[in-house]
């Protein structure tokens, strides 16, 4: 009787352990104000990317990948709640330099509030291990610290913004741009930045190859202050200035991202691995020297080179190598789609935006994933109803753009349509309604920066002078 029990206990532990390897393991490699032409796979000449562009070649590349917001902390509160971050109160601006005197919490209260679930919450109730190496930005605070967000590893930092090299001396540096080892521990690291998460990455999936991990590489390439090493900086004689030194960061992102591809397949572990590339919103032209041609706009503004973002998937198991998604997706997709392939049943997710995008990808559903898609800035707010895309502002008339025959947003057709654009504009406005208040507001002087940094990269000639100076397709 007893050896009978004993064969029944090991029969089921070998089940339950081979159910558990066939969750994939899920890793999210996240760039931040990098440009949406500054990639070979979405065809520069000057920029070194060869292997993003082989994980594009190998997985699955999304033609129409969008962010939630235009700015680095709102765009992540979407992506790792699922959902519209407006709808709990997350939204407007950046980070608390930008915050009105009149909002209602200051510095380092502004964060996620506590009752949103993260994509690490999720995936721990389907027995996976997760991990943040990099940028946080989703409060400074310790009650919104990654080990209380549903994450098991941590090491970066809780700022939106740090240098790339080691300080030296903490004399000065404000808390949350120090690197932090998991809480309260700082440690800065012994090399480049960039080069550093891709080596916490690699550890951890050593330390996890059997049992299944999710790992959020929140990388702060290519956000300003310029910093590349000199090695990097010689590979690019012909270019100067930030353009130099923005595709030196952009080797050092690609390299570490190629590092941890490289530890996949030497774990064996390459097949079922979901690796995901995107980016947090567009580049910022005037700060790094980043390009979003042939979009029009810039990080801030609701042009689509504020808004549309490099977007790759690589899973070998279920997605067929080389494959062109052309229709609308969002980063907020991310949590309903890593939740439904770790075997998640879809209906626990709570009142989440974001579509799982398997049965799309895989062609078993042939429609949209969206029809409908809204960003908000204040008074400013973006209402895309499949191709049609229509742009409200507070002090100048409305815009309207067919994104299927005119990208960069040059030919205004809200005079041609006046039915369609005031039809829009009530279901922007039905939209709002289900909103919550903003936890913060943004400073009045920093709405028209975002107005002429809009104006300044939407001109024709402007783009058309780009693509040639920069050798863009």
């Amino acid at each position: 009787m007893k050896k009978t029990i004993f064969l029944i206990s090991i029969f089921l532990f070998s089940h339950i352990n081979c159910v558990s390897q066939e969750k994939p393991n899920i890793i999210l490699l996240f760039a931040d104000d990098a440009g949406y032409a500054d990639f070979g796979f979405h065809g520069s000449k000057v920029m070194k990317t060869p292997n993003l562009d082989k994980l594009a070649k190998d997985g699955v590349k999304f033609t129409q990948g969008y962010v939630t917001d235009a700015t680095c902390g709102p765009s992540r509160a979407g992506l790792i709640t699922g959902k519209y971050q407006q709808r709990f109160g997350y939204q407007e601006i950046n980070v608390p330099g930008y915050m009105s005197p009149n909002s209602k919490f200051l510095g380092d209260d502004m964060g996620l509030p506590l009752d949103q679930k993260t994509i690490a919450d999720y995936l721990k109730k389907l027995g996976y291990k997760n991990a943040v190496y990099g940028k946080w930005h989703l409060g400074n605070a310790d009650r919104f610290h990654p080990l209380k967000r549903g994450f098991d590893e941590f090491y970066g930092f809780r700022g939106g913004i740090r240098g790339y090299f080691p300080y030296k001396d903490f004399k000065g540096v404000h808390h949350d741009h120090k690197m932090e080892r998991n809480f309260g521990v700082f440690e800065e690291p012994k090399k480049y930045v960039t080069d550093a998460l891709a080596d916490e990455a690699i550890k951890f999936m050593e330390k996890n190859k059997n049992n299944p991990f999710f790992i959020y590489v929140a990388f702060n390439a290519v956000h300003t202050p310029m910093e590349a090493t000199e090695e990097d900086l010689k590979q690019f004689p012909n270019l100067k200035g930030k353009r130099k030194e923005v595709a030196a960061m952009t080797l050092a992102l690609d390299r570490a991202c190629g590092k941890v591809l490289d530890k996949l397949k030497e774990l064996g572990l390459n097949e079922n691995t979901i690796v995901v590339f995107s980016n947090d919103n567009g580049g910022p032209t005037d700060k790094n020297a980043s390009l979003n041609l042939p979009l029009s706009g810039t990080k801030s503004n609701h042009l689509e080179g504020g808004l549309r973002v490099p977007y790759l998937i690589k899973w070998p198991k279920k997605f067929k190598a080389g494959t062109i998604y052309n229709y609308p997706v969002s980063t907020f997709d991310l949590l309903p789609t890593f939740y439904a392939a770790g075997g998640g049943n879809e209906e626990d997710l709570e009142d989440i935006d974001g579509i799982n995008l398997i049965p799309f990808i895989t062609g078993l559903k042939e429609v949209r994933p969206h029809e409908d898609l809204f960003w908000k800035k204040e008074a400013r707010a973006v209402y895309r109803h499949n191709d049609w895309k229509l742009i409200r502002y507070a002090d100048r008339p409305a815009e309207l753009y067919d994104l299927s025959k005119d990208i960069i947003e040059q030919n205004n057709l809200a005079m041609q349509y006046p039915e369609r654009v005031k039809k829009m504009f009530k279901k922007l406005f039905e939209w709002e309604l289900t909103q919550e208040r903003p936890l913060w507001m943004l400073q009045q002087k920093f709405e028209k920066y975002d107005r002429d940094r809009m104006d300044q990269y939407r001109t024709p000639e402007l783009v058309k002078k780009e693509m040639e100076k920069y050798q863009i397709n």
